[in-house]
């Protein structure tokens, strides 16, 4: 966070809505990011960043330490990402009880930001938004099933799962 930032956030305290312009500017890109990820719609990323920005607005002055604006901003978009997952209701399916996943190393070879994003976002809802979560925003298994209402080894058991769908998306788009 720049000092320029924590101006910016002392002056929306105070009703700046060019402030507030300047702050939706430096962060709603990486904010759309995460909620496409989570909800893999454009459109609903989209309506859900607005929403999110609203939110952290009007509620600003609940921010002690302008330092954790990143921090506390995200925590709102990903947990309206996580609302609009709990009432679309994907599909969260144990897989513990099914074939015992194995371990596979993630190839060596570079993989391309553009492919990488388009195979995640190929990847079944549930799979996608538990790997999104987990591996990308850092949740631990024990959060998202907590915020999902699923339990921790499904969370786990859905992770493993999406990790094996990558790479062999990965593994495909690289043979010749």
């Amino acid at each position: 966070m720049t000092d320029t930032q924590i101006v910016w956030i002392n002056q929306l305290k105070k009703g700046n809505e060019l402030a507030a312009f300047n702050l939706y500017n430096s962060y709603s890109k990486a904010m759309y990011n995460t909620l496409t990820r989570i909800t893999n719609d454009q459109e609903v990323a989209k309506d859900l960043l607005q929403e999110a920005f609203v939110k952290a607005f009007r509620r600003i002055d609940d921010l002690e330490e302008p330092k954790a604006f990143a921090g506390w901003l995200k925590r709102i978009v990903v947990n309206m990402g996580l609302e609009y997952v709990r009432k679309k209701k994907f599909h969260f399916e144990d897989l513990e009880n099914q074939n015992q996943l194995e371990s596979e190393e993630v190839d060596d070879k570079l993989i391309d930001d553009k492919t990488l994003h388009r195979a995640i976002k190929e990847l079944p809802d549930g799979c996608r938004t538990i790997l999104s979560l987990h591996l990308l925003e850092g949740f631990k298994h024990k959060e998202i099933a907590e915020e999902l209402g699923i339990s921790e080894s499904t969370s786990k058991t859905q992770f493993r799962h999406a990790k094996k769908l990558l790479k062999n998306k990965l593994q495909h788009h690289y043979e010749y």
